[in-house]
């Protein structure tokens, strides 16, 4: 364990990093992508409500449309870090950590709309719908099989199998906290409910995500509001709690400027996972015109996650004052709601918990189903990974994680790196597509792609006519 938390410090120091230079890179490069088309990425949001029955990319019969892939990306980055790992940040980190969180989902957000934007491009078929993300444009892009393998494996076991673990610890935890629920119990609940959704296809996870993912979103912002309401008077000082935190060397919560800024990064980078390379892989099952329009509505999910979702844990502890108290992760979200409004707020935190993890939960368990298809069409495995998946959703809702934890932010640093030197190399033809996306809007025109608009690498993306 000493190991494994030593080289724990090491790569989250190398990953800060690369992360924090590749996000200032692509924001230079894209000219502030994230900030100048955020009205567009709203529009199209909304306009793909349902299937894009205009998509001109060969469209697949079962694709899936731009919202619901929408859906399934804030399935898996809505989860344990937005409810528990806000306030572990919090805890550790002290309130400036918020500060740093905000930060890497601003500067976070054009990695996202590369890697979405690439995922799309370089899509593959697969049966009646697509399948792509970094392994994909790895092998296709870059054409080396071994760096997408690599990652495959690195995303199958980070998501799949570990993330999973922590989070029906998570669900576990907070029913046995609320109701006295056995973790066993509530284990074979969870396995068995998981089984059911992951053993249908991308359409069905996608289903689901869609109907429960927007009513756990906006039930949670409307809680936040509300609180908000009743401490209207504080938020000036909440807010200037968290910036002075974030830049303070002598912070008697968090240990100081450094400690706030990696706990903050490391926390934001979990939650939203911009940059990991685990949206992409659903971004890229999407059915639309244009790869650049799957790029901005995956950058609006970092906001909503990170800037809104985050930021709603943030205010619900700070606002009631007992954020430096002793308790962490999810224990601590549940006493700051019932500090607000009583012991209801502890139970809305437990179902809460339940609908943002357990949809996580399916999320992670589609990146890892992708990659092995990556890897081999073999069946009999991806049965056996199934199996795997709710296995450890099972030991996970029984068992102590630290070990896990540890371990998942080991696969994951090295994952996102992975995915980062690999949008650096191909970041050149996702700036090509928004200028091309770009210069079509200016002309009043709806965007379209068509593969002769990037003649090198036509070859490369048969999915686009």
């Amino acid at each position: 364990m000493d190991v494994i938390n030593f080289l724990n410090d090491v790569w989250s120091y190398i990953l800060i990093v690369i992360l924090s230079l590749c996000a200032i890179y692509f924001t230079i490069k894209t000219r502030g992508v994230q900030f100048t088309m955020l009205k567009e990425m709203v529009v199209l949001l909304f306009r793909s409500g349902s299937r894009n029955n205009d998509a001109r990319d060969g469209g697949r019969r079962d694709a899936i449309s731009s919202f619901q892939a929408f859906a399934v990306s804030i399935a898996g980055r809505v989860g344990t870090g937005n409810l528990a790992g806000v306030a572990t940040a919090i805890a550790i980190g002290g309130p400036g950590a918020i500060f740093w969180m905000w930060v890497i989902a601003l500067l976070g957000a054009a990695n996202a709309f590369i890697e979405s934007t690439l995922a799309q491009l370089y899509k593959v078929k697969g049966g009646n719908s697509y399948q792509g993300g970094p392994a994909y444009y790895i092998l296709h892009g870059i054409g080396k099989r071994w760096w997408a393998v690599l990652f495959a494996v690195l995303i199958t076991i980070t998501f799949g199998l570990a993330y999973n673990s922590v989070q029906s610890n998570t669900i576990a935890e907070a029913f046995k906290a609320q109701f006295g629920w056995s973790p066993l119990v509530v284990g074979i609940v969870l396995a068995l409910l998981s089984l059911f959704i992951i053993c249908g296809s991308i359409k069905r996870i996608s289903r689901f995500s869609e109907v429960v993912v927007p009513i756990m979103a906006v039930g949670y912002v409307m809680l936040a509001l509300y609180i908000l309401a009743i401490n209207f008077t504080e938020i000036p000082a909440i807010l200037k709690l968290i910036v002075v935190d974030a830049f303070d060397c002598s912070s008697a919560f968090g240990g100081g400027i450094g400690i706030a800024m990696l706990i903050g990064i490391k926390r934001g980078l979990f939650s939203n996972e911009a940059g990991e390379g685990s949206a992409p892989n659903v971004a890229a099952t999407a059915s639309v015109s244009h790869p650049v329009k799957q790029g901005l509505i995956q950058t609006l999910a970092v906001f909503t996650d990170t800037l809104i979702i985050c930021t709603c844990t943030a205010i619900i502890i700070l606002c009631s004052g007992i954020f430096n108290n002793g308790s962490s992760g999810i224990t601590l979200t549940q006493d700051a709601l019932n500090s607000e409004i009583g012991q209801i707020g502890s139970l809305f935190i437990t179902i809460a918990i339940l609908f943002f993890a357990f949809t996580s939960i399916i999320a992670n368990y589609y990146y890892g189903e992708t990659n092995i298809q990556f890897i081999t069409k073999k069946r009999w495995i991806l049965h056996i990974y199934r199996a795997v998946v709710g296995a450890l959703v099972f030991v996970g809702a029984v068992s102590s994680l630290d070990f896990v934890w540890a371990l998942a932010d080991i696969t994951m640093a090295l994952m996102t790196v992975c995915n980062l030197v690999a949008i650096i190399v191909l970041g050149r033809f996702a700036i090509i597509l928004l200028n091309d996306y770009k210069s079509q809007r200016l002309k009043g025109y709806d965007p379209v792609y068509r593969a002769s608009t990037i003649p090198q690498i036509a070859h490369k993306t048969k999915c686009w006519l």
